[in-house]
Parts: structure tokens; sequence; C-alpha cells
């Protein structure tokens, strides 16, 4: 063979390897970004949990216990701006815990991740089958399981760009019928829709404003947490973003007013309209959800089926950030050798399509729900993936401490970040605190009623033994020690 046909072809082999990537494209626009954050506050447990917490707690309780999460949530993300803006890596608190605390949280945090969003995908499933049998009562389960596992798959295999577009016009859709809601509440309260002004005389009713006192509130903690899980996303995306510096800083300076306008808005409108001693709110099913009950008494038509359509929406948007979110962090776990080899891998668009498949195999755990029942098999599966959340919450806290601690003790100047959360140290400690207290008091009850609720307490808890278990095997097999302040690595990826 002539050398220069052996020198094209090894021109032309170069030019094949060098057409997969290593490195995750950076295409998400700021506008992705932003929604990404605001999408992830919005979801089931705004549309219908939010319901449940009222019915338990009275409208105060709830209130109460959504501001004290949401003010923690607050917290904990611009614990997360501060490290995603200055080190924008897909690992996220992962990568943080493994350079600023010790690499053996950074192991058991990023799989703790991994697991919560790849059981939140089989659980958001198995409540599509519970939507879609709204109209269909019939159907199989596992034909809806099967098309909408395939459709968010197909979301996050085109490209991350794709992904953020659907976010996007998913979290639209989302945030126009909460305004929407929240402007036709008030219009009714007033009198002004209905013709009867009802004030505040709903919200005193029966034992209100608090219903069972402190531990009643505490007991919807976890609730109102597993609400709000999904803030953290942007952090994730952070390794994906154009210009991250600029633009996570000017996603998450308005989370604060979104979780005040959205959620405590939100329960005070449906409080005021709707007594807390209702049943129905208590209830699950979308006819007779608290957003559907107050479009129902505002006469907009089909109220059911339009809040069907939305939360259909939801669950779908939230299908496709817990399909993103968990493979990037299991490919970034595969590129830091905490996973197989094989799942760091991406194709020539910059997709970890490896980790994908892997993680879509999960979602199939959905299927079980045309076996064993679907609102058994959903609230089994939520149940198990709530306290995961809790326990990235306090990863975060702990990584976001030791990182300015460290960052101090470097001699290096805060003016070098991008972005500098404020009331450092009180938000860190105080989002490390209630974190704990939800997570040891979530199912206080199964312990206080003279015979231990076994079952209860082991789909409550079993999260947090099996976190212990992965964080110190790994620091008993690979030696890890807790890094030292000045040997904190702040080297900085491409940007």
């Amino acid at each position: 063979m002539p050398s220069t046909a052996k020198s094209t072809i090894a021109i032309t082999a170069e030019e094949n390897v060098q057409q997969a990537p290593q490195e995750l494209k950076r295409d998400l626009k700021s506008r992705h970004l932003t929604m990404i954050a605001l999408g992830g506050t919005i979801g089931t447990g705004l549309f219908l949990a939010s319901g449940t917490a009222i019915h338990t707690a009275g409208p105060a309780g709830a209130l109460t216990a959504y501001a004290a999460i949401g003010l923690m949530v607050y917290f904990v993300m611009v614990s997360l701006a501060e490290m995603s803006a200055y080190l924008p890596v897909a690992g996220s608190f992962s990568t943080y815990a493994t350079r600023f605390v010790d690499p053996a949280l950074g192991f058991a945090l990023g799989w703790n991740y991994w697991y919560n969003w790849a059981i939140t995908i089989a659980s958001e499933l198995a409540a599509v089958t519970l939507i879609m049998k709204f109209w269909f009562p019939e159907s199989p389960s596992i034909v809806w399981s099967a098309l909408f596992l395939g459709i968010i798959f197909l979301l996050n295999y085109l490209s991350v760009k794709g992904f953020g577009e659907s976010e996007y016009w998913f979290s639209m859709i989302k945030v126009v019928t909460v305004i929407v809601f929240l402007v036709i509440g008030v219009l009714m309260i007033f009198g002004i829709i209905g013709g009867e002004y009802v004030g505040f005389k709903n919200f005193s009713v029966g034992e209100g404003p608090f219903n069972g006192g402190f531990m009643t509130i505490l007991g919807i903690f976890m609730a109102a947490g597993y609400s709000f899980q999904g803030t953290e996303l942007f952090g994730v995306a952070a390794g994906e973003t154009k210009d991250p510096g600029k633009s996570i800083p000017k996603a998450v300076r308005s989370v604060f007013w979104r979780i005040l306008l959205f959620y405590i808005f939100a329960i005070l409108v449906i409080s005021l309209l709707i007594p807390y001693t209702t049943e129905s709110l208590a209830s699950e099913d979308v006819t007779v959800s608290p957003f559907t009950l107050v479009f129902d008494q505002a006469g907009v038509a089909f109220a059911a089926s339009v809040m069907n359509a939305i939360i259909l929406t939801a669950v779908m948007s939230a299908g496709s950030s817990g399909l993103y979110a968990s493979t990037r962090m299991l490919w970034d776990l595969a590129k830091e050798g905490k996973a197989p080899k094989f799942l760091g891998k991406l194709d020539h668009r910059g997709v970890p399509v490896r980790a994908l498949i892997a993680t879509s195999l999960v979602g199939t755990l959905a299927f079980l729900a045309s076996f064993f029942g679907d609102g058994a098999v959903y609230i089994w599966l939520l149940n198990a993936s709530g306290m995961s959340g809790f326990i990235a919450w306090v990863g975060i806290a702990i990584s976001h401490y030791r990182f300015r601690k460290a960052f101090i003790a470097q001699g290096r100047n805060l003016a070098e970040l991008p972005y500098r959360a404020k009331w450092f140290p009180f938000g860190p400690i105080f989002a490390f605190v209630l974190c704990i207290i939800v997570i040891l008091g979530q199912n206080y009850s199964a312990f206080t009623q003279g015979q231990i609720d076994w079952n209860g307490a082991i789909i409550s808890y079993i999260g947090l033994p099996l976190f212990i278990a992965v964080w110190l095997g790994y620091k008993f097999v690979k030696k890890t020690q807790v890094v030292p302040l000045k040997q904190c690595d702040f080297s900085t990826e491409k940007k």
C-alpha cells in the first residue's frame, strides 16, 4: 500500500477517534437553566400533595412546614450555586464532597443521587398509569409505562439541547398553570369571581389554623421536602451550561421568591378557599386535587381533565429531568472510576448513551405496577426515594461549609467567586440541622404506637443504613481520609 494511502487512513482514523468527545457539550442556554431551576420545584408535590398537607396539619401548619423547608432549600441552593458557578461539573455535589470532604462521602452521595432519581423515574412512570386511567380506565398499565419511558428516553437521547428545550416548555406549562391558579384564587377570595367574599373564614374552622401541633407539622416535612426535590438539578446541569459563571447565579437569585410564590402563596389560596376539614383534600385522585377543586368552583370547564393533562406534563417533566440527572451522575461516577468504566463513554454528540440505557432499565420497575396494583407500587417507590433527596441536601450543606473554609484556608480571595452565598455559615448549618431532624423524625409515629410498625419503619428509613453502608464500605476498602483544608482541590475544569 502506498505511503500516502497509509497516512490518509491514519489521519481518518485519528479524526474518527476525535469525533467521540471526552467531555459533555455546553449546549444548555441561560433560559434553559433558569426554567430547569424553576420547573424543578413544581410537580405533583404542589398539585396533589399540598392538599394532604393542609388536611393533616391545618392551613397554618402546612404553611409553617412548607416555609421552613422552603427556607432550608433556599440555603441549599445558594450553597450549591456558589460551588457550581466556580466548578461547573456534571458530578456536582458528588465531586464537591470528594474534593472538599472525603472521597468516600463523594462516592456514597453520587450513588445515592443516582438511586434517588432512577427510582423517581420509576415512580413517575407508575404515576403515569394512574393519570392515563382517568381517561382510559380499562387500559393495561404496562402500555403507558412503556410508552412514556420511551418518550423520556428519546428526549434525553437526542441531545442535551433537546432535553433543555423540552424541559423549558414543560416548565412553562407548569408555571403558567400556577400563575393562572393564583390569579383566579385571589379573585375568588375577594368575591370578584363567584360573587361571594370568602376572606379568612376558612382559615380557622375546626381546630384550625393549626391541627395536631408540632409533631403533625414534623410529620409532613418529608412530603414538603419531596415536593421541593429537583431544585438542585441546575447543579448537575452546570456541566453542560454555556457561561455557568453567569447563568447559574441568574437561575438561583430568584429561587426564594419562586418558592414563596408557587408554594406558600398557593397553599394560602387553597386554605382560604377550601376548609382543611374537607376530606377530599387528602385524596390523590386528580378529580379532587386542590387545584381541580378551585378551578371547578371558579366554573372552569372540564377542570378535572385540564388538571389531569397538566399533572401529566408535570410527571413527564419530572421523569425526563430525573433521567437526565441520574444519567449524568452515573457517567461522572464512571469517569472518576467509581462505576464501571464502560458507562463513562460519550457518543459523537456528547451524550452518555451507555449510562442513559443503564439508568432507563431501572425505570422498568414501573412495569411492576401492572402486576401488583398501581397505587401501592407508586406509594412504595415514592417513599423509597424520599429520604435520598434529603441525604443529598445534607451532602451539599457539608460540602459548601468545607468549600468555603478551604477557600479561605488556602489564602484565596472571595472576590474570585462568580457567585457568593449569603448568610454563610448560618445557611449550610441551618440546612444541615433541619435535614437531619427531618431524616430522623420523618416517621416517628412508627415507634410511638406501643408496637413498632416495622413495615412502615423499613420503608421510611431503609435509605439511611444503605447510604451509611456504602459510605463506610468505600472508606474501609479504599482507606480514604478527610481531605485537609489546605489540600482541597480547587482546580477548575474547562468552562
